[in-house]
């Protein structure tokens, strides 16, 4: 029996590492930088297959097996490269074509756990109070616990009008917090506006969508014709925006900049220039006219501020760094979230596919934001924001390749760790799927009285409204567009800055 068994596994083995390295002779011919195969470490690979058919508890099909080793093998690179299944891909196509049921949030992955880079502006995880830095413990009763970014999408995207229940922790948060939500077609309305006062605006753009540049040139349109002349200045908030379309970041950027400039380059793992993406039409346009063409010139002058915080990420990342680079903009709040990283999705034969980091984003003066953001000309902190959370807390994130210092999240100063919980407070992180099931959990099932739903809706609709009063950062940022001379003197202050000292977190 013992000797059957001890042949299985050979055969196994023999079968594996052949295979192997027929595949990887066949594309070690095919690169033009042929290195010699790791053989040990592929024989190695062959003994665990082989191990496990011969004595697993379970009798494992070879897909599942090697499906598992490909995904671990992608998923170890960094936080956001990722092995998709045929139905993953297709997930992914249907995300960024059509519409589907979900709950409106940028999720990552960070050391086997799910956490929450920025909700999404009047969706139903903004709706419920879901915060930037949360952590997603479980998806109904399923533990998140090694569950990959994509696996949890999918369990978290369903039907709309069908219920799903989270179960978060949150950092200063003693319990877990538990939201029933209702999935729902998530159609964000990517730009907002208001004019504050007479003679100065206010743009928040949420997400880089399709038509986000469209709406911002109407938008800026109707604030001139609301406002019966052109604008003297322009707030541009772009806190909690956790991205979207690469060329959407451009076409904002070019309704601020002179036409023609570097907007934004990539670099390969040479360290050699790849794409250069410019304020020009055909660097942003993706069909149809030119959008900008009816853009007052009052726009590539006056003075502008950006609102950035710890959620602003990638594309939003872009345009606050393009505009800092040309000194256009003051940027006013809290370092961004720093992920400066390129991923391209590459179809496999198997009708899989593989998403990998294969360059990182430079801004015009050739600085990386990988895993340090961009820092705030004039750092304002949000009174309300107990907790920032940043590409750097991420378990095997990419490392600056300038060398820049790596900032991570932290509870704000000022804050004391709570031992009751409240409803502001945010949460601590020890043994979360124990706490998930054994400690008393805050409910903040969307069921609530009737004569709350009304002041909860009220409370939702004030938060997302602008006003100064109530917001230091946009007062802040108002103030000085409304003031031309200290606006030029709070220019290009963040070079100014000596760079934070932060310990850096072990690396994968």
């Amino acid at each position: 029996m013992a000797k059957s068994r001890l042949k299985k596994a050979a055969l196994y083995t023999l079968g594996a590492f052949s295979g192997m390295i027929l595949t990887l002779s066949i594309q070690g011919y095919a690169n033009e930088k042929s290195e010699a195969l790791p053989v040990r470490s592929l024989h190695t690979m062959a003994e665990v297959y082989g191990q496990i058919k011969a004595n697993y508890v379970e009798n494992k099909t070879d897909d599942a097996i090697l499906e598992g080793a490909m995904k671990g093998m992608v998923n170890n690179l960094d936080p956001h490269s990722e092995y998709l299944t045929g139905k993953d891909y297709t997930d992914l196509q249907e995300s960024t074509t059509g519409e589907f049921g979900g709950l409106g949030m940028e999720i990552s992955s960070e050391d086997g756990l799910i956490k929450i880079v920025a909700p999404i502006e009047d969706t139903p995880a903004d709706r419920a109070g879901i915060k930037s830095g949360d952590y997603i413990v479980k998806i109904n009763n399923e533990s998140t616990r090694n569950m990959t970014a994509t696996e949890a999408v999918k369990k978290m995207r369903g039907k709309p009008g069908t219920s799903i229940t989270l179960t978060l922790a949150r950092k200063d948060e003693t319990q877990p917090i538990v939201v029933h939500l209702t999935r729902a077609i998530i159609k964000v309305k990517s730009v907002r506006y208001k004019l504050l006062e007479p003679d100065y605006g206010y743009v928040r753009i949420t997400q880089f969508q399709e038509h986000t540049v469209s709406l911002l040139a109407d938008a800026i349109k109707n604030l001139e014709q609301q406002n019966k002349q052109p604008l003297k200045g322009l707030v541009l908030d772009l806190r909690d925006d956790p991205g979207g379309l690469l060329n959407s970041a451009v076409g904002v950027s070019a309704v601020f900049l002179k036409p023609g400039v570097k907007v934004v380059s990539t670099k390969n793992r040479d360290k050699k220039e790849g794409m250069v993406l410019k304020a020009i039409p055909k660097d942003y346009v993706v069909k149809g006219s030119d959008p900008l063409i009816n853009i007052s010139d009052e726009m590539k002058t006056i003075p502008i501020t950006v609102l950035v915080n710890s959620g602003t990420a990638s594309a939003s990342e872009i345009v606050s760094g393009a505009l800092q680079d040309y000194k256009r903009a003051v940027i006013v709040g809290t370092q961004s979230f720093g992920k400066g990283s390129v991923q391209t999705v590459i179809p496999l034969s198997n009708g899989g596919a593989v998403k990998l980091t294969t360059a990182l984003y430079y801004t015009p003066n050739d600085r990386s934001i990988q895993a340090q953001g961009i820092v705030p000309d004039v750092e304002v902190k949000d009174k309300n924001r107990k907790f920032e959370s940043r590409e750097a807390d991420l378990g095997g994130h990419l490392s600056n390749p300038l060398g820049g210092k790596e900032v991570n999240g932290e509870l704000l100063s000022g804050q004391k760790k709570t031992t009751q919980p409240t409803t502001a407070s945010e949460p601590a992180i020890h043994n979360m799927d124990d706490n998930a099931d054994k400690a008393s959990t805050k409910d903040t099932k969307a069921s609530t009285p009737k004569n709350n739903k009304k002041k909860d809706e009220d409370d939702w609709l004030a938060r997302r409204e602008p006003n100064p009063a109530k917001d230091e950062q946009l007062k802040t940022a108002l103030d000085l567009v409304k003031d031309p001379v200290k606006w030029n003197q709070s220019l290009g202050l963040a070079a100014k800055k000596p760079a934070k000292a932060t310990d850096k977190k072990d690396k994968k």
